[in-house]
């Protein structure tokens, strides 16, 4: 199937709606729990581990809506959604949905460029 000319330049369309739809099922969780989402969110956007392929990234999304909703639903406190650690939380989570992002292709890179000095061929 040919690509729209546009989503070369932009990303596919459906992930974008996919993600306009995330941002929406956010607004209508409680105080707390849309706020504890908005800061796991802004932490997966800066995450080196969060998956650069747009279907995948919006997968994740849709998947830490239905959580903070589930656990909205049955009264579950933030605390025990993210736990003590919410660093770890969110990049256990992330792992789960990741292609490895731009750091595993930097690491791969350094690994073999260094490979190449060791053996001879500096280039």
């Amino acid at each position: 199937m040919t690509k729209n000319p546009l989503e070369v330049l932009t990303g596919a369309l459906e992930d974008k709606k996919r993600y306009r739809a995330y941002k929406e099922r956010a607004k209508n969780l409680p105080e707390e729990h849309r706020a504890v989402l908005a800061a796991v969110e802004r932490y997966v956007l800066h995450c080196p581990s969060t998956p650069t392929d747009g279907g995948r990234a919006a997968s994740l999304f849709e998947d830490l809506a239905d959580l903070f909703e589930q656990a909205a639903a049955d009264g579950t406190p933030v605390r025990s959604v993210v736990g003590e650690d919410p660093v770890e939380f969110v990049e256990t989570f992330v792992a789960t949905y990741s292609d490895g992002g731009w750091i595993t292709a930097e690491r791969r890179r350094l690994r073999e460029s260094v490979d190449r000095v060791v053996a001879g061929d500096g280039r």
